[in-house]
């Protein structure tokens, strides 16, 4: 088969993934798209490159955004800014709940004052805001519940059969060569890792809708959106198995057996007994010298294919251990010079925490902490209230903690630290600021005029 005649059964692939999915129940605003553009471009490659206009080697994510991508990104915040203003006093709530997020945000601009490329810093934060301003506007929907369906299933039903065209019928596209040699697959992405994160993500996503269609029978045009959503599903898990992310396909896995155990618990005393154990059992693993043994099995080298050496490096660097370098200026002028002299092509530390102690200091850690914590502690109340839901926002929420190990997902404008800001807002929607009734439970809608008038003559007689 062609690549003409597999562009067009993508399309109409894509197409019969949304006409079977849709759902007239649910009520969402034009706003959501935002959104799901903004995660299109995110968890993909700027407009630029696609359109052919710029030039980013597949593999390189350093490159400079054009004016075109700049003029998109800009407007896709302003209209995501419009939706807030509407829904001001929901998101003033969302943001209270989720007050050690608006926090972190604030420490990263205060941070730049001690930074030596401000200028650079500055431009980053003012972007990264979009990530907390898309999260918003999926949150403060009429009906969030419906909204995070509707955000997962838009942003996989294009991104995940993309990315198989790309590696079957594309490959120049979709594929690149380490400094070593090394084959490695992108997809629609520019990187195997943001390809792998991007995908576990979602098929997280579509795996808790595949379990809530299952649960509930009584849901409209039930079997057509389980075909849907469970489709949607296989294709993450083989792009999953393509792209050979070791930490996306853990992460993936891990998150998928919290949200099953979590959803069969009743109580949330239980809830932290399992994570508490879980976690504890990592920390023993890794106390008792068995990590690599660990990592071996997951087809990696015990060094963690280099990154214990680079980890090394990057703890020796001379840093203020109290606030950094500034907000995402670390990886800049000398310092990126010098440590892609020791490690060629390498732009991250590959380790969450070490990311942010390099960029914020002790103080970025401990608030990254907070935002965790909270984050868990609204999931915990969430799920009290929806448990399916509750044991989705933990499960993002505890995987975050896990995959920041080996991968710098705390890092602005990548699908990780989208979702958890997702999450963390969510989660404070859910289990502290509360939602509107949902379809299945309509609210009570004001009686005509003419009915509360007889009923007032009726009560008079």
């Amino acid at each position: 088969m062609g690549p003409t005649i597999a562009i067009c059964i993508f399309a109409v692939g894509v197409g019969g993934l949304f006409f079977l999915n849709r759902d007239k129940t649910a009520r969402t605003s034009k706003f959501l798209w935002v959104p799901v553009l903004w995660f299109w471009i995110s968890a993909s490659r700027p407009i630029s490159v696609w359109l052919g206009r710029g030039y980013q080697a597949v593999g390189d994510s350093s490159s400079a955004s054009s004016l075109l991508d700049q003029s998109v990104a800009g407007l896709l915040m302003f209209l995501g800014i419009i939706a807030i203003i509407q829904r001001r006093k929901i998101s003033i709530a969302v943001l209270k709940a989720g007050w050690p997020v608006a926090l972190y945000f604030s420490f990263c601009l205060f941070s730049l004052l001690f930074s030596d490329d401000p200028g650079w810093g500055l431009k980053r934060w003012c972007r990264s805001l979009g990530d907390l301003i898309m999260a918003l506007v999926i949150v403060t929907e009429a009906q969030p519940s419906a909204a995070l369906k509707r955000f997962f299933s838009r942003t996989a039903f294009v991104l995940f059969p993309a990315s198989i065209l790309l590696v079957k019928y594309f490959p120049t596209l979709s594929r690149y060569y380490t400094p070593e040699g090394m084959l490695l697959i992108g997809g629609v992405t520019t990187n195997k890792n943001i390809l792998g994160v991007g995908t576990f993500l979602l098929a997280l996503g579509a795996l808790w809708q595949v379990l809530c269609l299952i649960r509930d029978k009584k849901q409209l045009h039930r079997m057509r959106r389980l075909v849907a959503q469970s489709t949607v599903l296989l294709f993450g898990l083989e792009i999953l198995v393509i792209a050979h992310s070791a930490t996306a396909g853990a992460s993936f896995v891990f998150g998928a057996f919290l949200m099953l155990a979590i959803s069969r618990i009743k109580r949330s005393a239980t809830l932290h007994l399992l994570v508490l154990g879980i976690l504890l059992g990592g920390g023993l693993v890794n106390l008792l010298g068995l990590r690599g043994d660990v990592t071996r099995a997951l087809g990696r080298k015990s060094d963690l294919t280099g990154r214990t050496e680079i980890w090394k490096v990057l703890e020796g660097m001379d840093t203020n251990p109290i606030v950094g370098t500034g907000f995402e200026t670390f990886w800049t002028g000398t310092r990126l010079a010098y440590m892609n002299r020791e490690f060629p092509g390498i732009n991250e530390s590959h380790n969450g925490y070490l990311d942010v102690w390099l960029n914020l200091g002790g103080i970025g850690v401990g608030l990254i902490i907070l935002v965790l914590g909270q984050g868990y502690r609204t999931a915990v109340a969430a799920f009290r209230r929806d448990s399916m839901l509750g044991a989705l926002l933990t499960a993002y929420v505890v995987t975050a903690v896990t995959y920041n190990v080996t991968e710098a997902g705390f890092r602005m404008l990548g699908p990780e630290w989208i979702f958890i800001v997702l999450a963390v807002l969510a989660a404070g929607r859910f289990g502290r600021v509360g939602v509107s009734p949902s379809p299945s439970q309509p609210s009570r809608q004001p009686k005509p005029v003419w009915e509360a008038y007889s009923a007032n003559l009726s009560s008079l007689g």
